[in-house]
């Protein structure tokens, strides 16, 4: 009787007990139920995809938010995605409403059977619903609300709708939401140019997006998608070859984690902060795209030769000793997973890969780099370090066993160098419009967010004369005038600093009377500041505005000649671009137009262009014989190594400050204006030589052998009212043309006279019988006999 009670107890128990729970179930269920949120945020999806930033040519080189996305339509989604999804998370999604209590029970047997918490039973339709609209935390009534959010939804969503929510929300790990987000950040591709092998690789994010990260956990990734793939091949969704194929693919998530199809950080940065100044925080939501002017070519070109310019620059100056040593005293390090762990504080700029000095021989390093391995460098890759390693006493050498250092790729070889301390940057823009082809404003953005190109105030020093040149031309001058290239003292009372003032030619030399294109070429501070002197420091102050400079920023003092005053490198293109282009002021713009996120265009740059709707600030004469001076300043001058180029229609100036704190070079074509320079930051000198031609010219070079290859040679034509008159070049006087001598370009109506004077200070007009602007007749008396003197009263 007792026993039959027993059994009869232990059959009803559990009865009631499922009768309670489901009266508790239902009673949580009525009261849970109302309050479920709506779902709207389901039904107008409004994902928060974040301002992105691209080339001219649509390349990546931006993206700004909390969240990486990319839509993907349901019906785009490659085939192998939903099925990996599906074998991965739930392969009865097209099956259950919601929740899947065949699933349920299976894990609920898997768990008892693994002693522990082994598998889930969440459902594609439950993590939607828990990514939208409810937290993480594992709690029976958040579980509740799951499901009953899952079976609300169920009956508003078709499965495909749901899907697709699924697709673009769930979080894959590196700011990634969404796979098609996710095949970007791992794969630099999007989803259809993935392969099966990949597809797993992804679909096995989701249940731990940090564990099972490629970049962080390779070989836990790796189980993770082979699991999918054994799922996907024994629920039929590939067959036996894919199925081997996909497991003997090599991994090739991508080398760099940056999303960037394109490095220009400078830029996007640019853009993203005149975005914001429109439209504020709403720009890292909104999913709007800024499509910049810059060129993919140019941009690259502009990266390869700044870098270039700065290791070649750091290999003059030589080694200043390792970031680290790590171990001391050794003669050879060979335990890598310990040089891994030890490289792992290190990180890789621009290509400047860290490396441990392993073993030092007689004509070789080793190094271990890191994400490479060992790496032997000999000859050449030797340079930055060759005298370190010569030096006798062994206890003062730098470069040691266990020190770290950088390597760098030169084509199949590797150099050793060391992240710099001096900074650089380049701009190259369009002179007929104006449009910023390539930017980069310093040697990492990562490093140093500070735009050189945009933000530093530098000396320009004698690439700042053309102008000065351009407003002596404007009153009168020619490229035949003869001035005195001669010493100068400037009283204290003159300079109204308190001091005198006694510049020098770069070389300490001085020629005598030269004419002013000579003097351009040899780049001679003494006859420019002679030059001011005669046309008037305020109207060469007032004058330079026209070239986009504010005269606040150039005091009136003689030394403007010399490119004293204060200038930015975006100055500098935009002033060069009215040589350029024929006189014309343009706007230089790096942004062409934004879109939102349905593509349409919410705000077009408004571009003027040379010759059409910029408005004209120099004569079209002027801006031809600049351009005709700077041409020898590249074929014959300061400049001379730019003839490495092969090309006839280069233009430019270099530029040197005082005791070597900038190098600069601005130079054109009449298609592209490019100005690189050289600095540091806290400026102090970059040494002895470094001047413009050394430091600054090559990187500008570099750039222009991509920048213009394939373009053809544009000739500067003379423009109406310029006539071409032999002269002798030892006086600048007119010669008949059947005597020796060259053709020099004059304005047509201020031809040279047959006798030119030697030029001095003094207000006199370099034109004989004009005034000194060069429009006037100015009065004089002639007479029979007027000597050389008389004319100068």
């Amino acid at each position: 009787m007792l026993f039959r009670k027993w059994w009869q107890f232990l059959i009803i128990l559990p009865v009631v007990l499922g009768l309670v729970l489901i009266a508790l179930a239902g009673l949580a269920a009525t009261l849970i139920y109302p309050t479920l949120p709506s779902l709207e945020a389901l039904t107008d999806y409004r994902p928060k995809v974040p301002l992105r930033v691209y080339s001219a040519d649509g390349h990546l080189i931006g993206e700004f938010g909390e969240e990486r996305r990319a839509f993907t339509r349901v019906q785009d989604a490659p085939q192998s995605l939903k099925q990996a999804i599906l074998a991965a998370e739930d392969e009865r999604f097209y099956e259950h409403g919601g929740v899947d209590t065949i699933g349920i029970a299976r894990a609920a047997v898997a768990n008892i059977m693994a002693g522990g918490f082994k598998e889930g039973a969440s459902t594609i339709t439950m993590q939607v619903a828990r990514n939208f609209f409810l937290s993480s935390e594992k709690t029976a009534t958040r579980k509740l609300s799951e499901a009953l959010l899952a079976i609300k939804i169920e009956h508003s969503l078709s499965k495909d709708q749901i899907l697709e929510l699924y697709i673009n929300q769930i979080y894959l790990g590196q700011r990634a939401y969404g796979f098609g987000a996710a095949a970007q950040v791992y794969y630099g591709k999007p989803l259809a140019k993935c392969s099966v092998a990949e597809i797993a690789m992804l679909a096995g994010l989701p249940k731990a997006p940090s564990r099972y990260n490629p970049f962080v956990n390779p070989k836990r990734a790796q189980e993770r998608q082979h699991y999918v793939l054994r799922r996907m091949h024994s629920l039929k969704f590939i067959d036996d070859q894919t199925y081997q194929t996909a497991l003997t693919e090599p991994g090739k998530v991508r080398k760099q984690r940056s999303l960037h199809e394109l490095s220009a950080d400078y830029v996007a940065e640019i853009a993203r902060q005149a975005m914001y100044e429109r439209y504020q925080d709403a720009i890292y939501s909104s999913g709007m795209r800024v499509y910049t002017t810059i060129l993919k070519d140019n941009q690259e070109a502009a990266n390869r030769a700044v870098i270039q310019g700065i290791l070649d620059y750091e290999r003059r100056r030589g080694f200043r000793g390792p970031e680290k040593v790590l171990v001391k005293g050794a003669s050879e390090i060979s335990d890598s997973e310990w040089m891994d762990t030890a490289l792992d504080e290190f990180d890789q700029f621009n290509g400047l890969v860290p490396a441990i000095v392993t073993k030092i021989n007689a004509k070789s390093v080793e190094l271990y780099a890191k994400n490479i391995g060992p790496v032997e460098i000999k000859g050449d890759g030797l340079g930055l370090v060759s005298r370190d390693m010569t030096l006798k006493d062994v206890t003062k050498r730098k470069f040691v066993v266990g020190a770290v250092v950088r390597i760098y790729a030169d084509g199949d070889d590797w150099q050793i160098t060391q992240l710099p301390e001096v900074e650089s940057a380049l701009i190259a823009l369009d002179p007929r419009n104006g449009a910023v082809r390539a930017l980069v404003g310093g040697f990492n953005f990562s490093r140093n967010k500070f735009n050189h190109v945009t933000q530093a105030w530098r000396q320009p020093g004698s690439s700042f004369k053309p102008f000065i040149y351009s407003a002596a031309v404007e009153k009168g001058f020619t490229p035949a005038t003869m001035v005195e290239d001669a010493p100068v003292y400037v009283s204290s009372a003159e300079t109204g600093s308190g001091k005198s003032w006694e510049p020098r030619n770069f070389d300490n030399k001085y020629d005598g009377p030269v004419q002013v294109r000579t003097a351009l070429t040899k780049s001679k501070n003494m006859v420019s500041i002679r030059i001011l002197q005669d046309i008037g420091v305020d109207y060469a102050r007032d004058y330079i505005t026209r070239f986009g400079f504010a005269a606040k920023d150039h005091p009136p003092y003689l030394a403007m000649a010399l490119g004293s005053g204060s200038v930015t490198p975006w100055q500098m293109a935009s002033g060069y671009a009215v040589f350029a282009n024929g006189g014309y002021q343009i706007q230089p713009h790096i942004i062409s137009r934004v879109v939102d996120s349905k593509g349409k265009v919410i705000q077009q740059t408004k571009v003027v262009e040379a010759g059409k709707t910029a408005n004209r600030v120099i004569d079209g004469r002027n801006a031809f014989l600049m351009s005709s001076m700077m041409q020898d300043v590249v074929r014959r001058g300061t400049a001379a190594r730019a003839n490495v180029l092969g090309r006839n229609d280069l233009a430019g100036k270099t530029g040197t400050t005082n005791d070597m704190l900038d190098a600069w070079f601005a130079g054109y074509n009449p298609t592209q204006v490019a100005v690189a320079w050289m600095g540091y930051d806290k400026p102090k000198s970059l040494g002895s030589n470094e001047t413009g031609g050394r430091a600054a010219l090559p990187i500008w070079i570099n750039y222009m052998s991509t920048a213009l290859k394939g373009v053809p040679d544009h000739p500067y034509i003379p423009p109406e009212g310029i006539a071409a008159i032999k002269i002798n070049p030892e006086t600048g006087m007119r010669v008949p043309d059947d005597q020796p001598g060259f053709y020099e370009y004059f304005y047509a109506e201020f031809p040279p006279e047959e006798e030119i004077p030697v030029f001095e200070p003094g207000g006199f007009s370099p034109f004989p019988g004009y005034s000194t602007d060069g429009t006037q007749p100015a009065p004089k008396e002639k007479s029979g006999q007027e000597s050389f003197f008389d004319q100068l009263f």
